[in-house]
């Protein structure tokens, strides 16, 4: 599919133009990346499609259950190309069933004497927690990406880990900001370690809202501090040395202890992993947020209110441009946080949207982006043309290469180009030999 970008109303007319635009964005006071699952296929991850795919290729009979007890339709199940559901009204469903379904056993009083109905109740109940808890180690399977990673010290490391993108990506965004300016943000919906990973491998450090050397408890005051080469002369001054990171749904390697959160190492957090995965009826592991509709109660807590703070404070100030990168807008509370941002004057958007052929009323298009792409504001812009312009590996490739840009050089350069006023000139007094 050919290249296809849109800015407003107006279309670019090819990836030049489209790198032009990226490098004066980069020149902006703040910097920011907002990744979805598609940001990590190249490392092993899934897209939503490629997730209802394996559920229902790797657990039919719990596909078939819901089929016949009317959580999903019947398509859904059509390999090998089955219609993806709404993750979210789909669990919303089963929840709301495990409640209704618990509530009911609790009505029986003799456990010993089945009424009239019950033992089918129980045996629903049953086969309900069990294809809840398949659909759960699905998702979670999702974001283990590659399973040798977790065990290795320093995580990815070889030439094929798929993280090259995101490499290049992170050293684009650090390079470019100037003397004075804050560290780039990524704001991810993912679960996996793709972003850690990457930047440990490039020695960049990572300030993700946890503090300490040992114990790590999250701390949210970390995210205003930021790392610094006191040593810094001459073009030294230019990049940072850390970027903020943001889990909006929480992490693989995140646990709740005493009321308080804590990061643990990739190892440990293999372990509890494991043991979740090998949990035939196993609930959600700690922290992570589900795919949900009620998935915004889950974001008031201490820990992720405070990452979505960030998000809509990140928005909301001078000079920022925001680049989605991967994000299929289904998750409403942060497509509202994004159109409320609008109302800042400057800020910028670039959306790489691999679904986007051109045509801004496509009604295969998420109703989110369609809303955005109505607006034909000059400050949005769309990236499209199918997978070989609009992933992570195409916003690698687009973003520029840094460029040293000295305020004071320049001032310097042009005093020079400029004439000498010849009063000046005859002002300036002469040392003779």
């Amino acid at each position: 599919m050919s290249f296809t970008a849109i800015r407003g109303g107006t279309a670019l007319a090819d990836e030049t133009e489209l790198k032009a635009h990226l490098a004066s964005l980069l020149r902006l006071e703040n910097i920011g990346l907002l990744l979805g699952a598609g940001a990590s296929v190249a490392a092993g991850g899934l897209t939503m499609i490629a997730l209802w795919t394996r559920f229902v290729t790797e657990y039919p009979g719990d596909a078939a259950w819901m089929v016949e007890h009317g959580f999903i339709r019947e398509d859904a199940t059509s390999l090998p190309r089955p219609v993806t559901p709404n993750f979210e009204r789909l669990i919303d469903s089963l929840e709301i069933a495990l409640s209704d379904w618990t509530r009911q056993m609790g009505m029986f009083d003799d456990p010993f004497d089945y009424a009239p109905g019950e033992r089918e109740l129980e045996e629903n109940l049953r086969d309900l927690k069990k294809a809840k808890a398949a659909l759960y180690r699905t998702i979670v399977s999702a974001a283990l990406l590659r399973q040798e990673c977790w065990l290795s010290p320093s995580g990815f490391e070889s030439d094929d880990d798929g993280l090259a993108s995101q490499r290049t990506i992170l050293q684009k965004l650090v390079s470019a900001r100037q003397p004075g300016q804050s560290s780039p943000w990524v704001f991810t919906t993912n679960y996996d370690l793709a972003i850690e990973w990457a930047a440990e491998s490039i020695d960049l450090q990572v300030s993700n809202g946890f503090l300490g050397t040992h114990t790590r408890r999250f701390s949210p005051q970390s995210f205003d501090l930021s790392f610094r080469n006191t040593q810094a002369r001459g073009e030294a001054r230019f990049g940072v040395y850390n970027i903020y990171l943001a889990k909006l749904h929480g992490s693989l390697t995140w646990k709740q202890e005493n009321g308080q959160v804590f990061e643990v190492s990739a190892p440990l957090a293999h372990q509890r992993i494991e043991a979740f995965m090998a949990e035939r009826d196993g609930d959600d592991l700690d922290l992570m947020v589900m795919p949900r509709a009620a998935k915004y109660m889950d974001t008031i807590g201490y820990v992720l209110g405070e990452l979505f703070r960030r998000f809509a404070e990140f928005m909301s100030k001078p000079q920022s441009c925001l680049i989605l990168c991967g994000y299929g807008f289904g998750d409403e509370h942060i497509n509202r946080l994004i159109r409320s941002a609008l109302l800042n004057p400057t800020l910028q958007l670039v959306i790489y949207s691999s679904g986007f052929k051109g045509d801004p009323a496509d009604q295969s298009l998420p109703p989110a982006l369609r809303k955005l792409l109505s607006l034909k504001n000059p400050r949005i812009t769309v990236v499209g043309g199918g997978s070989a312009h609009a992933y992570i590996d195409s916003l690698a490739r687009h973003l520029p290469d840094p460029l040293i840009y000295d305020e004071d050089m320049r001032k310097f350069e042009k005093a020079l180009r400029e004439p000498r006023d010849p009063q000046d000139e005859a002002a300036t007094p002469r040392i003779e030999q």
